[in-house]
């Protein structure tokens, strides 16, 4: 990440405590997905309120050295060229096998015709390309979140 775009991260960040009136001292900025284009899909479901939760391998975490998201964690994600496009709040993570995700959190990820067979398709798809081990029994870290900025998402008709 470059000088621009923590500039623009921080900018971001200011103009969503004043927004929102809430303290946020601590934040990750990251991007969804594994390309540009996908970055940028997934970042528009967000801001659009269409995207509340997402998906990880617990297996990649742990390759990463990464610790599991926790309720509270504030999030500014990020589009396919590293620019802040909402700021997000975590407000549940629970860890299950990946065959025990249902279909109200597919429909929370937003993806697709949201359904469990377009949700299983898709992570199947990202998680081969990952690199890490993945088996329907691989156990995925399934985190809901809230927007909390931009204000007023569009809500797609």
């Amino acid at each position: 990440m470059d000088e621009r775009q923590r500039a623009a991260i921080e900018s971001f960040v200011d103009a969503a405590r004043i927004a929102t009136g809430l303290p946020i001292a601590r934040f990750d900025a990251f991007a969804f997905g594994d390309s540009a284009g996908l970055a940028d899909e997934l970042a528009a479901l967000v801001v659009a309120g269409r995207k509340r939760a997402t998906t990880g391998l617990v297996a990649g975490y742990e390759a990463e050295g990464e610790p599991l998201p926790t309720p509270g964690e504030f999030g500014v994600v990020l589009n396919g060229e590293g620019n802040p496009v909402a700021m997000i709040c975590t407000c549940e993570v629970t860890v299950r096998p990946f065959s025990d995700v249902d279909e109200t959190f597919a429909w929370d990820e937003g993806e697709g015709d949201r359904s469990l067979r377009f949700w299983r398709d898709a992570h199947r798809r990202f998680f081969g390309r990952s690199g890490t081990a993945f088996s329907d029994d691989s156990p995925v870290v399934c985190e809901r979140f809230d927007l909390l900025y931009p204000l007023d998402p569009i809500t797609p008709a």
